[in-house]
């Protein structure tokens, strides 16, 4: 049925959930970054996560792509050509997965900043009288109950991130998409190829949908038990 291009699609499957996985860490940390300069006090530092925020809600996906992998490069050139380097050639899969994590870092700012304001203030007070340091009150009280006001938002990020993979193809990476496109040229069956990525697609989404939901419930269980 698929031509003897079942393996290349598998190939490529593996590699978006490479790309996928490795955006989720950058977009994490700068997330994390982002929502603790939005809560400082420091007015410089809101001043940049806001504007990085404003910023990558405003421009699309594939221009912020474009610009880093095409635009970065020849800057990245020319001021190699000033300072005797050797050319220089932007890997498309550090290009992509930059790009992703860099795009929905933004929006994990905002669902991690809401997350923090979601803790009642007085568990971090408590902790300070208890002579934790900042670190310590977030990786130890504030950390843990971020988790599960985070999560859900943190789940559609990770759904929509594995989609918007799709435009690292525009870059030359052989991700799911570009393999399905090239097999859809050679056989002369778009529809074929594009179902079976449309199928790959969804089977990612619904275990990692079931994946959350499990998750969720763990994180529930001492809420309901103090509920009851």
């Amino acid at each position: 049925m698929l031509h003897g291009y079942g393996s290349s699609l598998i190939e490529g499957t593996l590699l978006t959930l490479a790309v996928a996985l490795a955006s989720l860490v950058i977009a994490a940390v700068l997330g994390l970054l982002g929502a603790l300069a939005k809560l400082s006090h420091s007015r410089v530092l809101q001043v940049l996560a806001g504007a990085y925020t404003t910023f990558i809600r405003a421009v699309p996906d594939l221009v912020v792509m474009l610009l880093v992998f095409y635009g970065g490069q020849m800057a990245i050139n020319q001021l190699g050509e000033r300072l005797g380097w050797d050319y220089v050639d932007i890997n498309p899969f550090v290009a992509g997965v930059l790009t992703i994590g860099f795009v929905f870092g933004a929006y994990l700012t905002e669902i991690l900043r809401g997350a923090f304001l979601a803790v009642p203030p007085g568990q971090r007070e408590a902790a300070v009288a208890f002579g934790m340091r900042p670190g310590q009150v977030l990786w130890r009280v504030v950390g843990p109950q971020m988790l599960r006001h985070a999560l859900p938002g943190f789940s559609n990020i990770w759904l929509v991130m594995i989609k918007s993979t799709a435009i690292v193809s525009v870059i030359g990476l052989s991700d799911l998409m570009s393999r399905a496109g090239q097999a859809a040229g050679a056989t002369r069956e778009p529809f074929v190829f594009y179902l079976a990525a449309a199928a790959v697609y969804l089977a990612l989404t619904s275990a990692s949908e079931l994946g959350f939901a499990w998750l969720l419930r763990r994180l529930a269980i001492g809420v309901r038990k103090v509920a009851l």
